[in-house]
């Protein structure tokens, strides 16, 4: 059964969700080069499926590290189930290393719990947080989930000065970069990115039919998500609460994006991944997890003959 398969992390489960998003990736990617190719283009494509598979190793560190679901392979697989279901999402790699970036970020921010090295771990992730806008302006939305853990786990008044500190450091990186490489300077109108509201696209099939689907299975999930924080210890309480808020911060970001194609999505499939996977943790409601992880698993396959 499915479920039996994905509810333990060994290397056989790994290897079969990143096998998966490898040939999707594949597919939206490689197979329009019949006419040739770059070998940089194939280089950089390459390259981009590894941050992209880096991506799933690190949200698996992030989950089991900080007990934020149990040891099973669900977040991995339906991450990758989520980004397989949007074409548009795999050949778009700004957001992709952006993600990467937030999701490295979390790793820092979540690990503020224990108190040790605070300010450098803010300094860390708000240093990943403002390489991630270079990418894609709207995760600069992100910088309210440092001064939520600053809040929770390190109020102390020098820490909150950290975030300002790491942003210039980059600010000034990237400026002297571009002075250097391009002989001129990076401006606000370069880091800016102007919000599209039309989201008309989404009314397109192979953008309706999965995304009616994932918010389908959010609003289910979020129901076990609520139960298991009023559970929670008072320590892991805060932990469980910033995946929410950050669930929160990347569907605004999502509606700010300048692009409403599907690749926006990305930062939300992060967090909905560990709510989701709290979910099919439980012991309850056997037969119809077997029944919605079946469906999940073969929605990225339909929507091929959808597109």
């Amino acid at each position: 059964m499915l479920t039996s398969f994905f509810s333990k992390s060994k290397p056989i489960n790994l290897t079969v969700i990143v096998l998966l998003l490898v040939i999707f990736y594949t597919g939206v990617n490689f197979f329009h080069w019949e006419n040739g190719f770059e070998i940089l283009d194939l280089l950089q494509k390459i390259g981009v499926l590894g941050l992209l598979v880096l991506s799933l190793f690190v949200l698996n560190f992030i989950a089991k590290k900080n007990e934020l679901t149990k040891r099973s392979a669900y977040k991995t697989l339906l991450f990758a189930i989520f980004a397989i279901s949007f074409s548009e999402l795999l050949a778009n790699t700004p957001v992709i290393i952006s993600n990467l970036c937030i999701l490295l970020a979390l790793r820092r921010i979540i690990s503020l719990k224990s108190h040790k090295f605070v300010q450098q771990k803010i300094f860390d992730a708000t240093f990943w947080i403002a390489i991630a806008t270079l990418y894609n302006f709207w995760s600069v939305l992100f910088f309210l989930l440092i001064f939520f853990a600053i809040l929770n786990f390190a109020s102390a008044f020098k820490n909150w000065l950290v975030p300002f500190v790491a942003f210039l450091a980059v600010a000034i990186l990237t400026v002297t970069f571009h002075l250097l490489a391009y002989d001129e300077f990076y401006t606000l109108n370069d880091w800016f990115q102007t919000s599209n509201f039309d989201f008309s696209r989404y009314n397109v099939a192979s953008i309706l039919v999965p995304l009616s689907i994932i918010l389908g299975l959010l609003f289910w999930t979020l129901i076990q998500y609520f139960s298991a924080i009023q559970k929670a210890s008072i320590t892991r309480r805060p932990v469980l609460s910033m995946i929410l808020f950050c669930l929160v911060i990347s569907i605004a970001v999502a509606i700010f994006a300048p692009t409403k194609n599907g690749s926006e999505l990305i930062f939300f499939f992060v967090p909905l991944s560990i709510i989701a996977s709290n979910y099919f943790d439980s012991k309850k409601d056997r037969i119809f997890k077997e029944i919605l992880l079946a469906v999940l698993i073969l929605m990225p396959f339909v929507l091929v003959f959808l597109g």
